[in-house]
């Protein structure tokens, strides 16, 4: 059940947030750092579950007892792909769905991809939660219970997030940034800072909100294709000059953060994988150091296909003029609809697994 009228939503609430909520009972800062743990750390599944919370006066734990509130998510269906990434289907108390993938790294951890928002307002053509428009931005408890959820019946450690399934999460920028810090707070989630990474298709106010703000997260930024004919094709949001404004951004996110900035380019057969390609991105981002991730698109409906073995070596060859890392990254779970691209709350293929 979700959190009722004027009930505190503990899932809620970052360590400082709680912290204030709780301040007319006085509570030491070790009692609001250990109500905090049993609830994140803990992933404490009921009231009673925290009840027993150590250094917690009577006062603190009565007014949590009458007034707090657990959320959780809903685990609908999840399903596991041949590449051992697993796909879950989330419903939240007001029936919105959404999706999760868990994604393995060797044999050592886990990263989440967690979905910020139900749908995308974006509508980029390649994307299938683009196609289904935008329903709502998912609260931070939402985004939070996704990785809690899934930490609970993992059988290795889950070490990373990605804010990389469905929506665009600087569209929700408060409520993402909240689960940001929850999910990086020692007593919370525990997964270190460098660990946890934004992709973003390009809101520029927001980007340069979080490089002033001096976040501790990573970006990624999801280009595409440097050339204004294709970037209209394949961005429809975007509005003419946007792109220049977003080099411009990703320029001052690169030198504040003394790194190479992420792009990720999702591969698209027979559009955006030749010299012209190349040469535009070495255009638009000449001076800012980069590191390239090439993406294979994922369509489901076969409009859009990843490039053959043999156009993939003809880019790499051309994109080595960036003078910057290059890599390819694994877009796992296809057969679920898991792969970068293709989350769209839906239910096929792979193995079934059991509920928890």
């Amino acid at each position: 059940m979700g959190p009722a009228e004027g009930e505190l939503n503990l899932k809620e609430l970052d360590l400082e947030q709680l912290s204030r909520a709780l301040s007319p009972h006085s509570p030491s800062s070790t009692a609001v750092l250990k109500l905090f743990a049993s609830v994140f750390a803990h992933g404490a599944r009921s009231l009673e579950d925290i009840r027993a919370a150590p250094q917690v006066t009577s006062a603190v734990r009565d007014f949590v007892q009458e007034k707090g509130s657990l959320p959780e998510l809903e685990v609908v269906e999840s399903r596991r792909a041949s590449d051992g990434f697993v796909k879950y289907l989330f419903q939240s108390p007001d029936g919105a769905r959404f999706e999760a993938v868990r994604i393995p790294l060797f044999e050592e951890k886990y990263v989440v991809c967690v979905s910020s928002q139900v749908g995308c307002a974006l509508r980029c053509a390649f994307c299938a939660t683009g196609r289904m428009g935008f329903r709502r931005n998912l609260s931070t408890w939402e985004m939070v219970d996704q990785v809690l959820r899934i930490r609970a019946e993992a059988d290795r450690p889950v070490r990373g997030v990605v804010f990389m399934g469905m929506g665009e999460p600087l569209l929700n920028y408060q409520a993402a940034m909240r689960a940001a810090r929850i999910m990086s707070h020692p007593a919370g989630l525990a997964i270190s800072a460098k660990a946890i990474t934004f992709s973003t298709a390009g809101v520029t106010p927001a980007i340069r909100r979080y490089v002033r703000e001096g976040k501790p997260f990573r970006l990624a930024f999801s280009v595409t294709s440097a050339v204004p004919e294709k970037r209209k094709l394949l961005f429809p949001h975007e509005r003419p000059g946007a792109f220049a404004h977003l080099v411009e951004a990703i320029g001052e996110y690169a030198r504040e953060r003394r790194e190479r900035a992420m792009l990720a380019y999702v591969m698209i057969r027979g559009f955006n994988t030749g010299r012209e390609d190349a040469e535009g991105l070495k255009a638009a981002f000449d001076g800012i150091p980069l590191k390239l991730d090439l993406i294979d698109v994922a369509d489901p409906t076969g409009c859009y296909l990843p490039p053959t073995a043999g156009e993939l070596k003809r880019f790499r060859d051309h994109l080595q003029l960036l003078g910057a890392p290059i890599a390819r990254r694994y877009s796992g779970g296809r057969e679920i609809g898991a792969a970068c691209g293709t989350l769209e709350a839906s239910r096929y293929g792979g193995e079934v697994l059991p509920s928890s």
